[in-house]
């Protein structure tokens, strides 16, 4: 079972922001091999989401993204740093954070799309969840991206 929360910045307690930016290495940096600048002043004005589960007594992040306002890196709204931890892969729990993104994104800014900078090989998954490919791919942080967006959902 996940327990998922949604919460600010300044809501992460210590230990909360200790395990998000240790998975964000971990996942990114150590895993994808790719190095690069993960501290680029966007989580101070973004949602965050965090998907947790109890392993062998102990609460633990299985996944993490980050929500931004319209504006904020694009001029839609936009879903970053989307991670699923190398031991809750396989069980749907990045189906379930994806899902939870969309419509906290959407209750939050209605009426706007969602773009998003998506890892070339991720774009069937997006793809799924109504994200179209608007851009060729492109070379980032040595990894091959698309651009695709989710149009505005009319509530």
């Amino acid at each position: 079972m996940t327990e998922w929360q949604w919460c600010s910045f300044a809501e992460l307690s210590p230990h909360e922001l200790y395990d998000v930016l240790a998975q964000r290495q971990h996942v990114f940096v150590l895993e994808q091999q790719c190095l690069y600048n993960d501290f680029d002043g966007l989580d101070l004005a973004a949602h965050h989401l965090l998907g947790w589960r109890v392993v062998d007594g102990r609460r633990c992040l299985a996944a993490y993204l980050r929500c931004l306002a319209p504006g904020a890196k694009y001029t839609e709204m936009s879903l970053g740093r989307v991670l699923t931890t190398k031991a809750a892969r396989g069980a749907g729990i990045g189906r379930a954070l994806l899902a939870q993104g969309i419509e906290h994104a959407e209750r939050q800014h209605p009426g706007h799309p969602i773009k998003i900078g998506a890892q070339h090989y991720l774009e069937a998954f997006y793809a799924s969840f109504g994200f179209v490919t608007i851009s060729a791919p492109y070379e980032e942080d040595a990894i091959v991206h698309v651009d695709m967006l989710r149009p505005a959902t009319i509530l």
